[in-house]
């Protein structure tokens, strides 16, 4: 049986309603709660990342003087260090200096430090910690230890601190040394026995 030509007509004007309805009920102004209006619009916070260098500076014991030991050292209070970061091209891109803590601990945020490129910027490549002085009179002398005059190279360690808007990647340098501005001479314990 085929369509009849009033039955065509149905359908297409059923249609055609159907189709104004639609587009009726999508023009409808919908109510949002301002609440959530203004949430749909305020982009989630930022998270704010930085770059921190930590460690520790000693004074090394007259004992192991010259050597890379730390054995006896002690904590040098307030002491200063620098980081120097270097980019690809080899300009400097960020210089600080920082002081230690009363236990002779510098965590050292980066603020300002810029890196361009990803991979030949890396903090890892790039910074180096160098130790700048020391408050102690009688250990005021940097040691090369651990490069602490070249330029300490940084190490990642897995460190990183987080929390809902911070994130911290931690890197370590040294330790790093100064040493005694004077130490007693050492006896030779060979001369004392052949003596």
């Amino acid at each position: 049986m085929a369509p009849t030509r009033s039955h065509l007509i149905i359908t297409i004007f059923s249609l055609l309603l159907l189709l104004l309805l639609l587009n009726t009920i999508s023009a409808e102004p919908q109510y949002h709660h301002p609440a959530a209006a203004a949430a749909a619009t305020t982009p989630p916070p930022k998270t704010q990342s930085d770059v921190v260098v930590e460690g520790v500076v000693y004074c090394q014991s007259c004992h192991n003087a010259g050597s890379w030991s730390l054995t006896g050292a002690r904590p040098v209070p307030s002491a200063r260090v620098s980081v120097t970061c270097v980019n690809s091209r080899r300009h400097v891109s960020f210089y600080r200096t920082y002081q230690a803590d009363e236990h002779g601990y510098f965590y050292a945020q980066l603020v300002g430090l810029k890196l361009s490129h990803g991979i030949l910027d890396h903090p890892l490549q790039a910074c180096k910690v160098k130790l700048v002085s020391s408050p102690l009179e009688s250990c005021n002398v940097r040691t090369n230890l651990n490069y602490g005059i070249d330029g300490a190279g940084l190490r990642f360690e897995s460190k990183v601190l987080r929390s809902a808007s911070y994130e911290a990647v931690v890197y370590a340098a040294g330790p790093l040394a100064f040493r005694p501005t004077e130490c007693p001479a050492q006896v030779d314990e060979d001369d004392v026995n052949r003596g």
